[in-house]
């Protein structure tokens, strides 16, 4: 902390924290300006009344917008196009309907998630839900003609889950950076808690809801069949291809352990390139070049049709891209201007740990203004200097990235672009999605930070 934050004080600079993120949530929810524009325009606010000199207040913003980027960017973009290929070869598709078939008609709800779960690795929430609600549908009408609820709350719990928790989805990989926590222990972490949090929070509350709310099943589709692939990839392929990008990483994961535990050296000329290929950048671009191979030439898709199908993939995440880049910007303010410090000497003063203040800002910045990216960007740019001053071990920041993920799901509602997918993609109206669908969400949260609460204090 330079001097000039010296001179403000802890109150002042909490102050100032306080008023930006009341500022965020007003120009957001009041006057609908667009979250990446808030974040800039505040960042730039923030640096201004913290007393940070003019010359170096834009160096420090596009300092922290670019490295923030960085691997961001990547990440997201790298992710979005392999889920695409997935999605637009049929093998989402052939995942679920074999899943279903393993588990039987009885057990459709199990099995839908249990797809949906694996889907979700690589597919956003919404395009994922999106493919998946015609197999929802046509297993719902051929088993009990209604209750679309019992095997639509199961699958949309499941997107939201690996949505929220797993890298290389946009929030936790955003929390990621801005926290400096490593990539491959979130990625662990949140794969295995990602089913347990399932099975309570969706698949649980899904059967409750279902012998509660029995819906018709919507006309919303035609049928299931309809602008799907006639030649699907196998379900083995699309297992291998989502696996692959897990593999790599976790490689290069399990080689920092054993480097840290003297077993390998990294002086042996083939570390460095282990540790390039098991990079999340590389190892996503590996996996995008194998789907592109495997999903597109090999079943005779070429040139331009591959090109267009992989340029479909980017439009949807470059706003998400830009907000996470505005959030680091926001974040790398708030470090320079020593608002980071303040906080944490104020939540040692008052006996608050880091890991549940980052819960509770998110929460209340998820209930504010609807964004699950933005309440987990903005709590994670926040709370990330407090954490960097903590002593905490890699496995206590990943837990904190995963609670500040499980705070930015609480109870959507209204305001969220989600409460309406799910409410009128399943035919509900709004007094049924806030039983329904919100009820889910804040289950999620609640017991996602539970679980990582557990870890942080057991690491």
């Amino acid at each position: 902390m330079e001097d000039w934050t010296q001179t403000l004080g802890t109150t002042p600079l909490l102050l100032i924290a306080a008023a930006a993120i009341a500022l965020i949530l007003v120009l957001v929810i009041k006057f609908k300006l667009h979250a990446f524009l808030t974040l800039v325009l505040v960042a730039l606010l923030t640096a201004f009344a913290t007393g940070i000199p003019p010359g170096l207040i834009l160096e420090t913003a596009v300092g922290a917008f670019g490295s923030t980027l960085g691997s961001v960017a990547l990440l997201i973009g790298l992710g979005a196009m392999l889920g695409k290929l997935v999605e637009h070869s049929g093998g989402a598709r052939a995942l679920a309907d074999k899943l279903v078939e393993v588990f039987g008609e009885k057990r459709a709800p199990f099995g839908l998630g249990i797809a949906s779960l694996i889907m979700g690795f690589p597919i956003f929430f919404d395009a994922g839900l999106v493919v998946m609600l015609p197999i929802i549908f046509a297993v719902a009408r051929r088993v009990t003609g209604n209750n679309v609820l019992l095997y639509g709350i199961p699958a949309a719990g499941a997107f939201s889950v690996m949505h929220v928790f797993v890298p290389p989805h946009p929030g936790p990989v955003a929390a990621t950076e801005l926290y400096g926590a490593d990539l491959g222990v979130v990625l662990l972490i949140g794969l295995l808690l990602a089913f347990p949090l399932w099975y309570l929070s969706a698949y649980l509350w899904g059967k409750r809801v279902g012998s509660k709310y029995v819906l018709p099943v919507p006309a919303l589709f035609g049928d299931v069949d309809e602008d799907q692939p006639v030649n699907p990839p196998r379900v083995s392929t699309i297992i291998a291809l989502l696996l692959l990008p897990l593999v790599l990483i976790f490689m290069n994961t399990g080689l920092d352990f054993l480097r840290a535990a003297g077993t390998v050296s990294e002086e042996a000329p083939w570390f460095p390139v282990l540790t390039a290929v098991g990079a999340s950048p590389v190892a996503l671009l590996i996996s995008v070049l194998v789907a592109l191979f495997v999903l597109g030439t090999r079943r005779g898709e070429h040139g331009t049709a591959l090109e267009k199908v992989i340029d479909s993939s980017l439009g949807p995440v470059a706003s998400v891209i830009l907000i996470t880049g505005a959030g680091g910007m926001f974040g790398g303010i708030l470090r320079a201007s020593g608002i980071g410090d303040a906080l944490e000497s104020s939540l040692d003063g008052i006996g608050l740990p880091v890991i549940f203040a980052a819960y509770l800002i998110a929460v209340v910045l998820r209930l504010a203004q609807g964004s699950a990216t933005v309440a987990l960007v903005t709590a994670a740019g926040l709370m990330a200097p407090a954490v960097a001053a903590g002593d905490f071990n890699s496995v206590q920041v990943a837990a904190v990235v995963l609670a500040t993920a499980a705070g930015s799901v609480f109870a959507g509602h209204v305001n969220d672009s989600g409460f309406w997918l799910v409410g009128r993609l399943m035919g509900m109206d709004v007094k049924t999605t806030l039983k329904t669908w919100t009820v889910q969400q804040a289950l999620e949260s609640v017991v996602g930070f539970a679980i990582v609460l557990v870890i942080f204090y057991i690491a």
